[in-house]
Parts: C-alpha cells; structure tokens; sequence
C-alpha cells in the first residue's frame, strides 16, 4: 500500500469515528430533550391548581355567611315569632309599646297579626315581592311597600321578615374590628356589603358587621333607595358567649326624629300555618283567623 493510500484509510477511519461518537452523543441528548418538556408541563400543571387551590380558600362564600347571620333571627323555615316593639324619644322619655305576631313561612310568606288594642285587628301579608295591609270591616286587601312604617322606625319589612340571603347580594368588603351592643371592646368582624336583590326589600344597600368566628350580626346600616343613611341596627343577643339567637333588634333613625325603636323577639316557635291564611282574599273575608 503507498503512503497516499494510507494516510487516505486512516483520514476515512478517523471521519466514520467521529460520525459515529456524534450519533452516540445525539442519542444521550434526545431523552432529555424529550424529558425537558414533560418536566415544563407538570410544573405548570402544579402551579395552576396551587393557583385555584389559593383562589378556592380564600374566596368568601358570602352567600354562606347570610344564611349563618340569618339562623341567629329566624332559625327555622316556618316559624311563629311574638314580637314587641317600643318606641322612645330622642331625650329617652318612652312613645309608644306595640305587639305583634309574625307568622314566617317558607317562599318568602309571612302573616303579621296586630295584637295591641290600638291596631287590634289590623294584618299585613308578605308574598314574595307583594305586601298587603288588611283592616277590620273591610274586604278590600290594600296594597302597601315594605318601607310603610308600622310603629316609630320599625317598617313593615323590618316586621315581616327575617332574612338577607333571599333578599340580598353581598361582597365581603375585609375583617375589621366592631363593637356590639355593651361591649367594652371591639372585636374581629366581618365586613360585608349588601345589595338589594328584589323591588321588595326594605332597604337598597345594608352595610353588616357579623361576628368573625360564629358570624352572628352586631350591627347595620340601613340605606334608602336614594343611598342616604336611613336608620343604625344594633343586634342584642341572648348570651355574650357562645349566642344562639337574636334577642332584640335595636333601630335608630337618622333622616329625622332620631327616635329609638326595640324590636324585642320575645318568643319563637315552630309553626306553619294553612294555606288559606296566606290569601289576602280569605284574610279580608275572614278577619277572626284563631
């Protein structure tokens, strides 16, 4: 063989060597070049569902908290509530003491029966968005509005229902300290903003304070339609420590009279009541109901 033949074959081994030392190195690199991309895609995976994960607990269930504040006033879906409403004036000499028997239903349905001599036989009836006032000696129903005042600041809507989680949407505006009725102290509250939901609720925006722990109310503003500040609600409960229920409702007017109304809730009981009572057509043709 001459030297040009040689150094040719060993310039041949020497490039089928290297070609062969590349296709190895290629071979190495393809699994992780395959792999870098299924890594990438588990780690977004991750990554979004720490992302709804984090958005899951901490979004408020706002809807929730209405129907815990909610329990501590009504407590059950059809219920018989005697009530007791006193008025005082501005300088705290007392106006005026009504009773009354609310008669809560299921659908947003409750009868309120007038039981001071004064207003003896007078009713209002509550369907849903209609409300109607029936008077002794007459047969004709008469429509009225939730915001139709009952006795001092105290309206029919006040009265009649027992509820913001039908009534209302809400947004929780944040945790911030409130102070009920004789405490000495503020405590952790959560803030929240309502709107009114139907034509037929007493109030268009409440602002409520509601415990943070056991989310009963503490406290309300109460707007018109118009977003003046219409009245103060402080809620009375019945222990400081571990409450149960509302005891007393505590309204303050703040357009005019700057007169304080107690709605005291004096006894609850669990009663439904017939179909017939929740017509303002038999109401109206049959005035004695008990």
């Amino acid at each position: 063989m001459t030297r040009h033949s040689i150094r040719t074959a060993a310039w041949l081994g020497a490039l089928c060597a290297g070609a062969a030392l590349a296709a190895l190195k290629a071979a190495w690199a393809a699994p992780a070049a395959t792999a870098a991309p299924a890594t990438s895609a588990i780690a977004a995976t991750a990554a979004t569902a720490a992302t709804v994960a984090a958005s899951t607990t901490s979004a408020p269930d706002v809807p929730a908290l209405l129907k815990a504040a909610d329990r501590y006033r009504a407590g059950a879906e059809a219920l018989q509530v005697e009530t007791e409403v006193t008025v005082t004036n501005r300088d705290g000499t007392p106006d005026k003491k009504r009773r009354y028997t609310v008669f809560a239903q299921a659908e947003r349905r409750s009868l309120v029966l007038m039981r001071s001599p004064a207003e003896a036989g007078q009713k209002v009836l509550m369907l849903g968005d209609e409300f109607w006032l029936l008077l002794p000696g007459s047969q004709r129903p008469l429509r009225i509005t939730p915001s139709q005042k009952l006795l001092g600041d105290a309206s029919t809507g006040d009265i009649a229902t027992l509820s913001w989680a039908s009534d209302y949407t809400g947004t929780l505006v944040g945790e911030e300290p409130c102070t009920g009725t004789g405490e000495a102290k503020p405590r952790p509250c959560l803030h929240l903003t309502l709107q009114a939901a139907r034509r037929s609720s007493s109030y268009q925006r409440i602002e409520l304070w509601i415990g943070r722990e056991r989310h009963e109310p503490v406290r309300a503003e109460l707007y018109v339609q118009s977003d003046k500040l219409a009245k103060l609600a402080h809620f009375v409960m019945d222990k400081p420590v571990s409450p149960a229920r509302v005891d007393e409702m505590v309204l303050v007017d703040r357009l005019g009279s700057h007169k304080e109304t107690r709605v005291r809730y004096v006894s609850r009981q669990p009663k439904a009541v017939p179909e017939a009572w929740l017509n303002p057509m038999f109401l109206a043709r049959n005035p004695a109901l008990e």
